[in-house]
């Protein structure tokens, strides 16, 4: 018998506490892993359930979600292949460990970010929504789905070095356009993740149904 994604991803899961129905996928960043993220996880929502996955392409010996030829220079075919992996093992982890499928919603930084809205945008279904932190446009499928009834907080730096704002800016448009409710937090900040980032998408997140 073949293994499972979920078994072939290391990854961690914390349990939701109380009677939250709310999961956040947490997507760490290059070179990052499967606990980055979880304390921000838990400073956005207390009581979520917490999936975070590591990411099984190497770049030297740093994970990641997906391949780049060079830095904004993304192997999209390798991008359709691991966000059909990542909704796969959304599939398997909701059955394994007896999450609401219909309330996932990602959390991804950087790397993180930018798989979770390929994700969203090849695959409909995969998230609820997403808070996309310092992410760079990927790719605008043709056509475009319709994304009408999801939530996505999208927080970006003027001064990333990283992510210049006018890819933040079309990456926000091409959500928009397929539907998808998009809430900006445009920074003077760079790259890095900032306090007013963390405070935005905490209060995003309440107001657009997650908070519970």
């Amino acid at each position: 018998m073949s293994m499972s994604l979920l078994d072939e991803f290391t990854h961690q899961f914390v349990p939701a506490e109380g009677t939250s129905t709310t999961t956040l996928v947490t997507l760490h960043g290059t070179g990052g892993d499967e606990h980055d993220l979880l304390d921000l996880g838990r400073a956005l929502h207390p009581r979520a359930a917490l999936l975070s996955p590591r990411g099984r392409v190497l770049e030297g010996n740093m994970p990641r979600f997906f391949r780049r030829f060079a830095e904004g220079r993304f192997d999209l075919d390798d991008v359709r292949v691991r966000a059909a992996e990542l909704a796969t093992l959304l599939d398997e982890a909701a059955i394994a460990y007896g999450l609401a499928r219909d309330r996932m919603v990602a959390v991804g930084y950087s790397n993180g970010a930018n798989i979770a809205h390929a994700t969203l945008l090849l695959r409909p279904d995969s998230f609820a929504g997403a808070a996309l932190l310092h992410a760079q446009f990927v790719l605008a499928p043709d056509p475009l789905p319709s994304l009408v009834g999801r939530a996505v907080f999208l927080a970006a730096g003027e001064a990333d070095p990283i992510v210049p704002v006018a890819e933040a800016r079309r990456l926000a448009d091409t959500l928009a356009a397929a539907g998808a409710t998009v809430t900006p937090f445009w920074s003077r900040g760079g790259h890095g993740l900032t306090g007013d980032d963390v405070e935005h998408a905490k209060r995003w997140l309440n107001s657009a149904g997650f908070g519970s």
